[in-house]
C-alpha cells in the first residue's frame, strides 16, 4: 500500500536521522503502549517455550573439495556471522543445519573456493552487543560479514534510533577494514503465533518501521540488507513446520528458507554473483528509489535486497531495490528458482564438506 510504505519511509527516515545525530527520544515503544500492552506481552512470553542448551557450533572450513581445483593458490574465503540467536543458529540441533553452514557451504559452492566460516552471533543478542563481537570477528580478517540483528531490540524495548545507529557504526567499521557488509533486518514479530492482537499489529508495525530504519543506516555505511521480513516467506505464516519448538526461533526448514535468500546477497557482495553488464532495458524486479522510499517498501516484501546506487556516491540517496534469485542451497531439497533455469554451482554437494565440526 502506497500509503503505508511512505508512512514508514518517513518514520524510517526520521528514526535513521536522529541516529546519525546522535537522538535518542525516541523509543520502539511509545510511553501510551507500554501500559496497554504489557498483560499482552506477559500472555505471549508465557505461550512461548524455551529452548534449552545452545546452537551447535558450525566454525571451520567448508568446500574442502575444491582445495585440489585452481583456487587452491588462494586462501579460503573468511565469511562472518554476527547477531543475534537467528545467526547463531538457536532451535536446530546439527551444525549443518544452522544459517552460518548454510551460507558457507553455499558461497563455497558459487565460488569454487574453500570458505571459512567465525560465527560470533549470540542468542539474546542486540545492537549493542555489535560492538564487542566485532572484537571478535575483525582479527580473522572476514572478506564478508553477514548481520541478523534486531529481533532483540524490539521485544526488550530498545531505542530505535540507538539500536540503528549502533548497526550502522558495525557495518562501518566492517567496511573500514576492506569486508563487505550483508544485513538480515528485523524478522516481522507479527508471524509469531503467540503473540496474540493487539499485540501482533503493534509487534508488526515496530518490526517493519525498525527494518526500514536499518535499511537505511546500512545502505549509507556502504552495506547492503536483505529483508527477513516474515522471516523470508509467508510460507511462515502457514507452516508451522518451519519453527522450531518454542514456536518463536526458525527449524531447519525455516532457517534453510533464510539462507537461500540471503545467500545470492552474499556473492553479489564479492562480485560472485552472475550480472547482465548492458541490459538492454529494466531488469525485471529491479527499481532504483531513494533510499528511505526503497527501505520501506523492502520492508514489506520479504527476500528483497537494498543496495546502493553508486559506490562512491557519499550520500547514498539513491538504492536499487530487487528480488534477486533463489537458490537450493547444496545438500538442500529446496527447489531452485532461475530466471534462465540455472544457478551457477548451486546444488553443489561437494561444497558441504565440512572440517571445523564433523557433525553430521
Amino acid at each position: 500500500m502506497p500509503g503505508a510504505q511512505d508512512s514508514r519511509a518517513r518514520v524510517a527516515r526520521r528514526i535513521a536521522t536522529a541516529a546519525a545525530y546522535g537522538g535518542g527520544g525516541l523509543g520502539l515503544l511509545g510511553v501510551g503502549l507500554v501500559g496497554v500492552l504489557l498483560t499482552e506481552s506477559k500472555l505471549a512470553i508465557q505461550a512461548i517455550g524455551v529452548l534449552e542448551g545452545d546452537p551447535p557450533k558450525a566454525d571451520g572450513v567448508y568446500g574442502e573439495a575444491f582445495a585440489d581445483s585452481s583456487a587452491a593458490a588462494q586462501p579460503p574465503l573468511v565469511l562472518a556471522v554476527l547477531g543475534d540467536s537467528t545467526g547463531a543458529g538457536l532451535g536446530v540441533l546439527r551444525s549443518r543445519e544452522t544459517p552460518g553452514a548454510l551460507l558457507a557451504a553455499g558461497l563455497a559452492s558459487v565460488a569454487e573456493r574453500p570458505v571459512r566460516l567465525v560465527n560470533v552471533a549470540r542468542t539474546g543478542g542486540r545492537s549493542a552487543d555489535l560492538s564487542g563481537q566485532l572484537e571478535q570477528a575483525l582479527p580473522h580478517r572476514p572478506d564478508v560479514a553477514v548481520i541478523m540483528i534486531g529481533a532483540n531490540d524490539v521485544t526488550r524495548h530498545s531505542p530505535a534510533q540507538l539500536a540503528v545507529r549502533q548497526l550502522g557504526e558495525a557495518v562501518a567499521a566492517l567496511r573500514a577494514n576492506g569486508c563487505e557488509v550483508v544485513v538480515g533486518t528485523c524478522p516481522d514479530l507479527g508471524t509469531i503465533k503467540p503473540v496474540r492482537p493487539p499485540l501482533r499489529w503493534v509487534a508488526r508495525r515496530l518490526s517493519r518501521q525498525l527494518a526500514a530504519a536499518q535499511t537505511i543506516a546500512v545502505v549509507e555505511a556502504g552495506g547492503r540488507t536483505v529483508s527477513l521480513g516474515s522471516l523470508l516467506g509467508p510460507e511462515f505464516a502457514a507452516r508451522p513446520e518451519m519453527f522450531a519448538a518454542d514456536r518463536y526461533h526458525p527449524s531447519a526448514q525455516g532457517y534453510a528458507t533464510a539462507a537461500m535468500a540471503v545467500l545470492p546477497s552474499v556473492c553479489a557482495a564479492l562480485d560472485l554473483w552472475p550480472e547482465e553488464e548492458h541490459p538492454a532495458g529494466p531488469v525485471p524486479g529491479e527499481t532504483v528509489l531513494p533510499v528511505a522510499v526503497a527501505a520501506a517498501t523492502a520492508a514489506g516484501r520479504s527476500g528483497t535486497e537494498v543496495a546502493a546506487v553508486g559506490a562512491e556516491d557519499a550520500a547514498r540517496r539513491w538504492a536499487l531495490l530487487r528480488h534477486r534469485l533463489r537458490v537450493g542451497l547444496p545438500g538442500s531439497s529446496a527447489p531452485e528458482e532461475a530466471r534462465d533455469g540455472t544457478v551457477p554451482g548451486a546444488g553443489n554437494t561437494s561444497a558441504s564438506s565440512h572440517a571445523g565440526t564433523g557433525d553430521a
